[in-house]
């Protein structure tokens, strides 16, 4: 028997018919394990609850930032002896990790193919392990772990987000909207207002990448992120995903296009103003917020941060 648990947290933004589903599902399943949430704070002991049972698959019915503090609460303790399964399903305002598994666009729907799978002892197909991002700060209590770092333009693009809908569902479409946007106006007003770039110095591998200021930073375990976009080019053999664009890149409105389609320009290097590789570790140095998976971190000055992706996880397709 597969022990399945569900956290359903209620605040990630699709409610409605969509929550209602899931909800009545579960409770025809008295066999499943099954935990509500409706506050921020109730998230980590939820998750640790439901992993005290000892389950083997740990649903997350939300979306990316609940999928984050479900991955940070799994692999903070690197003694903890059984790590479940986890099945993201599309339940959020913004689901970039599971879209990317591969999950069904109807979170009831891949909860019930999920079950049934378990049900029929072919659970195994929905398979695939994938390494998490952890983020790494002398100035943080705990390090986080996902699937995004963000931080510059996409950090504050995030931020205008949560201000501009102020909890309502804005979903990827909102999110795309606004974060294109931003980056139509970086092409034409490179330094102007919420724009303006930011000092950061990056070394990939113990070796300087870029000491100078950044308009973006990204790095990612994820195949594709929102609206499929691929914004890796780079060589090397890491999980970790990198790329930087300074705020001295040369025509990036030429550049942009390919960079966001995954079709970079042959042309692009670093003497150019843009860095992208596969590293083993990122190290950062930043006076700017960043972002893991949508989950916002103020300002430290001078932080220091370690990017890595020594963990993996073993992810089921809901």
């Amino acid at each position: 028997m597969v022990r399945i648990g569900v956290l359903s947290n209620l605040r990630a933004g699709r409610g409605g018919r969509d929550a209602t589903r899931v909800a009545e599902l579960l409770n025809s399943r008295p066999d499943v394990l099954s935990v509500y949430t409706d506050r921020t704070s109730d998230l980590g002991p939820a998750i640790a609850d439901l992993l005290n049972r000892e389950i083997d698959v740990l649903v997350i019915h939300g979306g990316d930032g609940t999928v984050q503090c479900a991955l940070t609460e799994l692999l903070r303790d690197p003694s903890r002896p059984h790590l479940p399964a986890l099945a993201p399903l599309r339940g959020g305002r913004t689901n970039m990790t599971s879209t990317d598994l591969g999950a069904d666009r109807d979170p009831a729907r891949g909860l019930a193919r999920l079950l049934a799978a378990a049900d029929a002892g072919e659970i195994e197909p929905l398979a695939v392990a994938r390494p998490v991002l952890r983020v790494r700060s002398a100035r943080r209590e705990v390090d986080q772990y996902g699937m995004f770092f963000g931080a510059g333009l996409i950090y504050r693009a995030i931020r205008l987000v949560h201000r501009a809908f102020s909890g309502n569902n804005q979903g990827l479409l909102g999110a795309g909207l606004v974060t294109g946007a931003l980056v139509a106006r970086a092409l034409f007003h490179p330094t102007s207002g919420i724009l303006t770039p930011d000092k950061c110095q990056v070394r990939g591998d113990g070796r300087d990448l870029t000491d100078a200021e950044l308009y973006l930073l990204i790095s990612t375990t994820l195949e594709k992120l929102f609206l499929r976009m691929d914004p890796f080019w780079g060589p090397g053999a890491g999980d970790v995903r990198l790329t930087a664009i300074a705020s001295r890149a040369h025509r990036m409105a030429l550049a942009a296009p390919g960079i966001l389609s995954g079709r970079a320009p042959p042309w692009l290097a670093p003497e150019l103003g843009y860095v992208s590789e596969r590293l083993e570790r990122a190290e950062l140095r930043i006076g700017c917020g960043f972002t893991v998976d949508g989950e916002l971190f103020a300002p430290e000055t001078e932080e220091a941060i370690e990017i890595s992706a020594d963990r993996r996880i073993t992810f089921l397709r809901a």
